[in-house]
């Protein structure tokens, strides 16, 4: 198991480094903010449309045959937008790379995740498994937002987007190697149809739509709110501090053995992480919100847990990958919302004022989260027998 975890973990570093590298790039290159969260967007709703296909494909044909081909493509347009905003072509090119990368990008941890459910599913071993991934997760967005600003910052603005293009393409192509550990590939049933078309998995993209608008409009704003200040260079480690707030939790939600049902813990975790961010509308320093972000982030991982667990369990084997890309590309389609949103708001209203979107968001996830929990009634998983 050691393998694919490694692997998977090196391929998705780039999840936390493309975002914020395209808006500081492109940023840096235009001085505009709308434009640069324009491109994340485009880049972040390419990758929320073709997940679920690439997911699809890999139930259908196994990982492996998948991965190779869209790391190879994906590699080659990332290097594509590199060289458009290098060489200063149209700003349509940068938004045709971008599209490019977006749609060949694949969603390991819905891979990595979707190996534990086909080693351990239906035990209880298997929700510390995905606490685990999403600690994993957590690393990721610590480190790479911090690692991308540094780079760009103090090497060139190119520099974080080639390192994240390395640990792409490594990665994948590690996983893609270990054909041994990827789940088996079941037939269809005939009439199967889509994991969204299940209620449940509907209910749970709904609430992770609005949560990655969250994370999209956060990213950017919080760029903004750093150069304001006068520290845009710190821009990364308040990010950091945000996912940093969620590893804690993790890590902590992960190692305890819960008697609440995953639909109490999911709504529970929809319910703090709404009052999390109340505060962060209120920070004028930067060092108070690096506080605040890392309060705000507590409730991350316990809803990122949960909502895969109920995934798994909602989503018969032959559709599992594809119910895994579907919270995904929810969230792809939230952040690409909130990159764009985030970046009007923070031009038109300066970005203490533009968070008050990212509240709002945060408390429309809430409400349709509490509103349909009873479309995430499913039997518990054995408790485990305590020592």
């Amino acid at each position: 198991m050691k393998g694919f975890v490694l692997a998977g973990f090196v391929g998705r570093f780039p999840t936390s480094m493309l975002g914020i590298g395209i808006v500081l790039l492109v940023s840096a290159l235009t001085g505009s903010y709308a434009t640069a969260g324009a491109v994340a967007a485009v880049v972040s709703l390419a990758y929320a449309i073709a997940a679920p296909l690439s997911g699809r494909l890999a139930d259908r044909f196994g990982q492996s045959r998948v991965i190779v081909p869209f790391a190879v493509v994906n590699a080659l347009a990332l290097a594509a937008l590199l060289m458009s905003a290098g060489l200063g072509l149209p700003e349509w090119a940068l938004y045709a790379s971008g599209l490019l990368v977006g749609a060949t990008s694949l969603s390991l941890g819905s891979m990595v995740r979707a190996r534990w459910s086909a080693r351990l599913g239906g035990s209880a071993r298997l929700h510390t498994a995905f606490a685990f991934e999403s600690v994993a997760d957590e690393v990721i967005f610590v480190t790479g937002p911090a690692a991308v600003t540094l780079l760009a910052t103090y090497v060139n603005p190119y520099a974080g987007l080639m390192v994240a293009l390395a640990a792409m393409l490594v990665g994948s192509l590690a996983l893609a190697a270990q054909r041994r550990t990827q789940p088996p590939v079941v037939p269809v049933r005939s009439g199967g149809g889509s994991p969204i078309l299940i209620p449940g998995v509907a209910l749970l993209s709904a609430v992770y739509l609005a949560l990655g608008a969250v994370f999209g409009s956060v990213d950017l704003i919080t760029v903004a709110f750093a150069e304001e200040h006068g520290v845009k260079s710190a821009s990364g480690f308040l990010l950091a501090a945000f996912a940093g707030g969620s590893m804690v939790s993790g890590l902590w939600f992960g190692s305890r053995h819960w008697r609440i049902s995953l639909r109490g813990r999911f709504v529970r975790a929809l319910g703090v992480f709404v009052v999390g961010l109340l505060p962060i509308m209120f920070v004028v320093d930067a060092r108070v919100m690096a506080i605040a972000l890392f309060v705000a982030g507590l409730a991350i991982s316990p809803t990122l847990i949960t909502g895969f667990s109920l995934t798994e369990r909602l989503v018969p084997a032959s559709l599992l990958t594809e119910g895994m890309a579907w919270i995904s590309t929810s969230i792809g389609f939230g952040v690409a919302l909130g990159a764009w949103a985030g970046g009007r708001l923070t031009e038109s209203f300066g970005a203490s004022n533009a968070y008050g979107f990212s509240l709002a968001c945060a408390l429309l996830a809430a409400v349709v989260g509490v509103a349909g929990s009873g479309l995430l009634r499913i039997p518990e998983a054995p408790s485990p027998a305590k020592s």
